[in-house]
Formats: C-alpha cells, structure tokens, sequence
C-alpha cells in the first residue's frame, strides 16, 4: 500500500503555492538598497502582479493543477531580457516612474528566485534547448 501512494504521488504535481504578499516582501528582501530606494512596496506588488499576468499570456499559469498528472510536453523557456522589456513597458502604462531600468532587472531576478525558492521552476535552459 505504501509502494503505492508513493507512485501515486510521484505522477502528481507537487503543490506549489504563490503568495503575492509572500512574493513581494521576498523580492524587497533581495532587491539592492538603491532600488529599494526608488521601489515603493505597492509599485513592486504592481510589477509581481504583471509579472503573473504575463506567465498566464504564455500559457504558463494552467488552471486546476493541484492532483493532477504532470503532462508538460515541451519545454517552456523564459527570457528574463523580453520580461524586463515587457515590465518596463507595463510599468509605464502602470505610471510607475523607473527611475533607473536596472531596478526591473533586479525585481525580475528577485522574482525569479522566489518561483526556484518555492519549487515553482525547472532547470535552467541549456544551449541546446535555445
């Protein structure tokens, strides 16, 4: 029975929640004392959520997915340079004012660390999958 259950939860998903207020005093931890400088907390949650809302646009937040069986086909690669593009261009249309788009690279690592952190990613891509 127990040889079982452990099979049975081996093909499972493990579960793996995100926390926008978890997520966010993560990053301000991990952000450089200059960027915490021109971030207030409310603008990085903003840039979190869009963060989110552009995973979603890449099919990469599926719905339903706590028990369910892993059947991810293909590999899915995330460029941190096109999602830094795309949080400075979303910041902007946000009014967020940037003073320094160092601090989008900062708050996409940060990010980014938090997703491995709680077991929220695979491995890197190599130069083969690219």
């Amino acid at each position: 029975m127990i040889g079982r259950e452990a099979h049975r939860l081996d093909a499972l998903a493990p579960r793996v929640i995100y926390d926008i207020d978890e997520a966010t005093s993560f990053v301000a931890d991990r952000l450089p004392s200059e960027s915490q400088a021109r971030l207030t907390y409310a603008e990085l949650r903003k840039m979190l959520a869009m963060h989110m809302a552009w995973l979603e646009s890449k099919g990469l937040q599926p719905q339903d997915v706590t028990d369910r069986r892993q059947d991810i086909t293909e590999s899915v690669i995330i460029a941190e340079d096109e999602l830094t593009a795309y949080l400075l261009g979303k910041a902007a249309e946000a009014r967020i004012e940037i003073l320094d788009d160092v601090d989008i690279v900062h708050v996409v690592s940060a990010h980014l660390d938090y997703f491995e952190a709680i077991g929220a990613v695979g491995p890197s891509a190599s130069s083969t999958d690219l």
